[in-house]
């Protein structure tokens, strides 16, 4: 039992309420939602509208729960429960939506999420002809967003879908049906890029994702809709939410499951966890960057331009899924210090090094640069460290001419010169260009072990 003085410290959780249909295949609706709600940290709860009897093949009967029942749910909720966002999903007919459109203005919701959903990944209608009418007379003024995919952006606007300026017209007509906001999801479309196109009233913002060649994206909709809801549960600015939702789903279709004989689920386990990944990583280099200020020692290892220190996920590909200091790490006269919280895309210099060494030891998912000199590699030697070293002189003609690419092809000549995973990898400059050595680490602990070992 919980003492009251550990039961005093436990955080209130964010709690994200959804409205949808149950999937008995458990790869959408209130099952999907409640999956990606627990692992994105929030608290779910749901009002279910209504059963399906369904599988990754197809819907097979759909039972709608009555209105009066829908409406009980959200009151049972609301009227004890905080909600600090909820999102909806299937509402089956006209006097569900009405109902919904009721508890949420009745208790008035904020952070409201619709996802106007219309068919099934099968091809089953979800909502009555009757309710779309309902839907955007009722629903959609409550909603801070709104997120039709193609074929759904098509429906409720009357505007073709097929060019960038078809969209942006739809989401304006949309708009001004209500909703705070508008996401026009591009997961139905063609093309190597899924985009989903944000339109708030003001601007536009497009999110890009690349498209995976599978069938497996059952429930990708109430997914990303539901992330969203958490997100802004969370607290993130709308724009936020939907990069963090898009970062999410795109996750989890690349990790998705073939189960079934038909669309599989999408992977919620595997997406949450890489969030989860990406906090304990922002949080490795912000500890990493309380000690090197506490160490005004250190100061002497920095170079000319500043140093860096860097982190990724496991299996990183990209420049995006590299975390690194916005501004560096400067040198100032007490210590060594960062201009701003670590964050992931923030340096390129930092991620080439890492997903290049990466590309040979997968295990060397952290760096940091120190200047050069003879006596480092003096001490690197003395306390059992490796060092590789390559010669700018003899980096290709093509590779010089394509912009980034230099650190990328050093880091991998030097992994190549030696037959064991390297702690250090140091150049020796050229014109305009200072020597620099990286340290090269599992973790940014480990690469402060090895910076120790040099001082």
């Amino acid at each position: 039992m919980k003492t009251p003085e550990t039961s005093s410290r436990v955080t209130e959780p964010r709690c994200v309420l959804t409205i949808a249909g149950s999937d008995s295949g458990g790869g959408a609706g209130i099952q999907a939602d409640l999956k990606t709600i627990t692992v994105l940290g929030g608290f779910g709860m749901s009002a279910i509208t209504a059963l399906t009897a369904q599988n990754t093949r197809e819907v097979q009967a759909v039972s709608a729960v009555a209105p009066e029942f829908v409406l009980r749910q959200i009151e049972a909720v609301a009227s004890d429960l905080p909600i600090h966002a909820a999102k909806t999903g299937m509402l089956a007919n006209r006097e569900i939506v009405e109902a919904v459109a009721e508890g949420i203005g009745r208790f008035q919701i904020h952070n409201l999420v619709v996802d106007p959903v219309f068919i099934s990944k099968g091809g089953h209608p979800l909502l009555a002809e009757d309710a779309v009418e309902a839907l955007t007379r009722s629903l959609f003024p409550l909603a801070g967003l709104i997120t039709p995919n193609l074929h759904e952006a098509r429906i409720l606007s009357g505007v073709e879908v097929d060019s960038e300026q078809e969209r942006k017209e739809a989401a304006r007509r949309l708009h001004g049906m209500g909703p705070g906001a508008v996401l026009i999801k591009g997961g139905h479309g063609k093309g190597r890029e899924a985009e989903d196109l944000l339109f708030d009233g003001s601007g536009f913002q497009a999110f890009s994702a690349p498209r995976f060649d599978t069938p497996h994206t059952h429930g990708t909709g109430c997914t990303l809709s539901a992330a969203i809801a958490t997100f802004l549960a969370r607290g993130l600015e709308l724009a936020d939410a939907v990069g963090e939702a898009k970062r999410f789903i795109t996750e989890a279709i690349r990790s998705s499951f073939p189960l079934g004989g038909g669309h599989g689920p999408t992977n919620h386990y595997a997406a949450g966890m890489r969030s989860v990944e990406q906090d304990r990583i922002l949080g490795a280099l912000s500890r990493a960057a309380s000690k090197l200020w506490q160490n005004p020692s250190l100061t002497r290892l920095s170079p000319e331009v500043q140093s860096n220190m860097g982190y990724a996920l496991p299996g990183a590909t990209t420049h995006e899924e590299v975390a690194a200091f916005p501004g560096r790490i400067v040198r100032l006269p007490e210590g060594l210090a960062v201009v701003r919280p670590p964050a992931f895309g923030a340096s390129r210099h930092i991620a080439s090094v890492i997903l290049a060494a990466m590309q040979h030891y997968p295990q060397l998912r952290s760096t940091m640069n120190i200047c050069f000199s003879e006596e480092v590699l003096r001490k690197a030697q003395d306390q059992g460290l490796v060092a590789a070293g390559f010669d700018r002189a003899e980096e290709p003609k093509e590779v010089k001419d394509r912009e980034g690419s230099s650190l990328e092809w050093g880091t991998g000549a030097a992994m190549r010169s030696t037959s064991a995973p390297p702690d250090l990898v140091y150049d020796r400059g050229d014109v305009g260009k200072e020597p620099m050595v990286r340290i090269l680490g599992t973790d940014p602990s480990d690469v402060l072990r090895k910076l120790a070992l040099l001082v």
